[in-house]
Parts: C-alpha cells; structure tokens; sequence
C-alpha cells in the first residue's frame, strides 16, 4: 500500500520554523496500530491522518506514543495541503474530529486561519512537582486538558530549563508556561514530559485555553501571541463565543510516499 505524505512547518513563513507535522492521505481508515507505527516512524509531534467522507474530511492526530483529541498545528498543516495541492480552488474545508467540526479558511494575505473549541482553564493549586521541575514557583497554575502556568515576566519564559521528570505523573498532557508579552499580547512554551521532543515548538490546541485565559486578563478578544521555542511561532488569535481561531502562515517542507 501507497500512502502519499506531506510534511508541513506551521505558524511560520519559512522552512525549518514553526512546528513541523506529517500529513497522510488515506483512501480508508487503517488499524490504530499502522497508524500510531507510521506516527513513531515519522518521529514528529503530531501526524495528521485525512479520510474523504462525502463533504467532510475526518481527521484524527497521532503523536508518536499515542491519539490526541486535538491538535492545531497539524489542523493548520491539513489545510495548507488541502488549499495549495489537493484543491487549490478551494476556500474553506471542514474537518470531522475527536473535537467536534473544525473549519479552516484561506486568508487573502496567504495565511489560513482553524477554530478550535475554546477550552478556558481553571485556577488550581500548584503542584508540587511543578517546583521540582523548574526550580521555582510560578504565580498561579490553571488547568484544562494542559497545566497553564503563569510566570513574573517574558524573560523567566526564555530563559526556563526545566528538568521534565518531576511533571511525568501530573494529568495533564503538556505543561504550558506563560506570560503577558513585551511586545506582543502574550507569550508561551509548551513541554510534554512523555513525549520522544520535550518542547513542543507551537501548539495550537494550547491556544484553545491560553487564548481564552488571556482574552479575560487582557479585557481584548484579538491578541497576537509568540510561542518562544527554538524554532519559535506566530499565532494571530481571535476569541468569538466559545470558539478559538487561529491564523498563521505555513512553509511546505516535503511531498513523498509511503510504502507499508
């Protein structure tokens, strides 16, 4: 069986930016197990499976360890493969996921903008293990799906370096810190203490609570947020109602097959 695959950096302009996701085309659903073994094989932080049905796309995401519920950057890294090789006439798609329906719309300025269910975090104690990781204690900790963390300043955001083993056990599938931005609205970093890449470089399903939680600080619904990893990302973030939409650019990477 071939399977064509797209490699894809989201929420960046250029290659080797942003966050990087594979996108698999299939005639069909395969078994949980091929998909979460090409997942392990591609070694990335999501890879992002598309089944045609009808006029909806079904879409699920694989990390290389396990299914996800939702994940922005593949969504996004979907849709740029959708507009510019699959349908490149084509303005809006909706995709069918664990998450609900997420549309994804082509931006007149090249960039595509997903909603995500917004997912407000709530205040919840510190834990402990938090410390332990990174060897001091943030203001305030907020939980949804993610640990959101909320640190003094932007500077503490760089220069963090936490050791990740203390936050293996938590519930929660990454850790985000942040805080209000220098020159943007916000920023942030993500860690996965059991996933094969430690940092996350831009996590759009983090957006869904980090978007919410600041709209309310920050009294506005539009903000511009940088993630500050290695690779760093922009997300251009607008919340309406309960949904969480999120535009940014995308620079295409690879095209080949697979061979299972």
């Amino acid at each position: 069986m071939k399977i064509p695959i797209y490699q894809v950096d989201a929420f960046t302009k250029n290659v080797f930016g942003g966050n990087p996701a594979a996108i698999c085309l299939l005639p069909h659903w395969l078994d949980d197990n091929t998909l979460l073994n090409i997942a392990k094989e591609n070694n990335l932080a999501e890879t992002a499976y598309l089944v045609q049905k009808e006029d909806i796309l079904e879409i699920r995401w694989f990390m290389p360890y396990a299914e996800i519920d939702l994940c922005g950057h593949a969504t996004l890294a979907s849709a740029y493969i959708i507009f510019n090789v699959i349908q490149p006439l084509l303005q809006e798609v909706t995709f069918s996921s664990k998450s609900g329906l997420l549309k994804a719309k082509r931006g007149s300025d090249k960039t595509i903008t997903i909603d995500l269910p917004s997912r407000p975090p709530k205040k919840t104690p510190i834990p402990r293990e938090v410390s332990d990781a990174f060897r001091t204690t943030p203001l305030e900790a907020f939980a949804a799906r993610d640990l959101v963390l909320v640190f003094p300043s932007e500077q503490e955001i760089i220069d963090a370096a936490p050791q990740l083993e203390p936050l293996k056990d938590l519930p929660y599938l990454c850790t985000i810190i942040t805080t209000k931005g220098t020159n943007v609205d916000f920023v942030s970093r993500v860690f996965d203490a059991n996933g094969p890449n430690p940092e996350d470089p831009v996590t759009g399903s983090a957006h869904a609570s980090l978007v919410p939680f600041w709209a309310e600080r920050l009294q506005k619904t539009s903000l511009e947020a940088h993630q500050l990893s290695e690779r760093g990302g922009i997300l251009y973030c607008e919340l309406v109602k309960d949904r969480v939409y999120l535009s940014g650019h995308c620079a295409h990477y690879l095209t080949g097959t697979i061979t299972i």
